[in-house]
């Protein structure tokens, strides 16, 4: 059964909670453990430029992409981007999904020339899907993050649109 990517709904909270609830999702973002509901349905009130967007497979929500067009005039060619796939649905494209959408929405629609992603130096997996679809390491910044009681290093990686205007 095919992948529906869609902009996420308000219906949508507790599913995009209980993603970044797995151990091995909020380990490889900056999400903490314990969150409550209220901080995910600030999603829908992340302002201009935030683009919410879900991986439904068989009517279960099982991935989420928030993309974020930077709102300073100097910077709206560029967004960030950042997501989580639960972990019962990694590595069977759920990811490559919801990356493929992105691009298209940044590059077809927004005409984004710069796509920026922070990832943790440790997740191969997740760089070698950014790097599929053309992004590059461009620095590694050292003890970014703390994790399992250690710090950890992550990438900078982006990706340019050399089509875009």
């Amino acid at each position: 059964m095919p992948v529906l990517i869609r902009h996420a709904e308000p219906a949508d909270i507790d599913a995009i909670k209980a993603i970044y609830d797995q151990p091995s999702v909020y380990a490889n973002t900056l999400q903490l453990p314990y969150q409550p509901v209220a901080n995910w349905q600030r999603l829908y009130n992340a302002g201009a430029g935030f683009y919410n967007l879900v991986a439904e497979l068989e009517g279960k929500v099982v991935g989420q992409l928030g993309l974020q067009v930077c709102q300073n005039p100097r910077r709206r060619h560029v967004a960030e981007l950042g997501m989580g796939v639960a972990e019962d649905y990694q590595g069977q494209g759920i990811g490559s999904a919801l990356l493929r959408s992105a691009l298209e929405l940044s590059d077809q629609w927004l005409n984004i020339r710069r796509l920026e992603l922070t990832v943790y130096s440790s997740n191969e997996v997740a760089i070698a899907l950014y790097e599929r679809f053309g992004f590059e390491v461009e620095a590694e910044l050292s003890d970014f993050a703390f994790q399992y009681g250690n710090y950890v290093s992550a990438l900078c990686m982006a990706r340019i649109n050399s089509a875009a205007v």
